[in-house]
């Protein structure tokens, strides 16, 4: 599993190297009033805090709407973006099985730092609710909740490609003991685009 972390992080940071080198003049950037739509995938491993040998795959579709126009000053100028997720596919890879399941994440804070040329960085803080066909963690609770935070990159092309590494939190928040959780550190891919309605 740490072998296919590595090679997923190599094919994501090849991916952002090379969409780079395609400038598209005159993007607009990301704008107050426009809304964002993405396709996103991410796989990630289990780290120290809570249930160890654990892997996780995801797929979802994000609707953002970015709400202000830029604030702060210098380095943290920047336009504040409102984000839903839905997860249809989330695997859980553990000891004892794997578990499939569903997430829907209502709460995605984003700042979208000004773009430099056609890079746009972020930061994120979110969270929801997965639902599994297995207990997660083993022997816990088949619903769970989600929360995490994540920095993050945007490529604004014609299509925008996004790269991010993301850590998240899994626990079931007291329904059942016991309630070890599992945190996780995930590499995430996303192809979309921002428009304004």
């Amino acid at each position: 599993m740490k072998k296919q972390i590595v090679s997923l992080a190599a094919f994501v940071l090849l991916l952002a190297t090379l969409s780079t080198a395609q400038q598209i003049p005159d993007h607009p950037g990301l704008e107050k009033g426009d809304h964002e739509i993405q396709l996103w995938t991410g796989g990630g491993y289990s780290v120290p805090g809570g249930t160890k040998s654990t892997g996780l795959f995801n797929l979802g579709l994000r609707y953002g709407w970015v709400l202000t126009d830029a604030h702060l000053p210098s380095i943290l100028k920047g336009r504040f973006e409102y984000a839903v997720d839905a997860v249809p596919v989330f695997v859980v890879f553990q000891p004892s099985n794997t578990a499939y399941g569903v997430g829907l994440n209502p709460l995605g804070l984003k700042w979208n730092f000004v773009p430099r040329g056609n890079v746009a960085p972020y930061v994120e803080l979110g969270g929801g609710t997965l639902f599994t066909t297995q207990n997660v963690p083993f022997g816990t609770s088949k619903v769970n909740f989600t929360s995490g935070a994540a920095f993050g990159m945007h490529f604004l092309q014609k299509r925008t490609w996004s790269v991010e590494v993301r850590y998240q939190h899994i626990s079931n928040a007291g329904l059942t003991v016991p309630n070890p959780g599992i945190n996780t550190v995930q590499v995430r891919l996303g192809i979309g685009s921002f428009s304004h309605h």
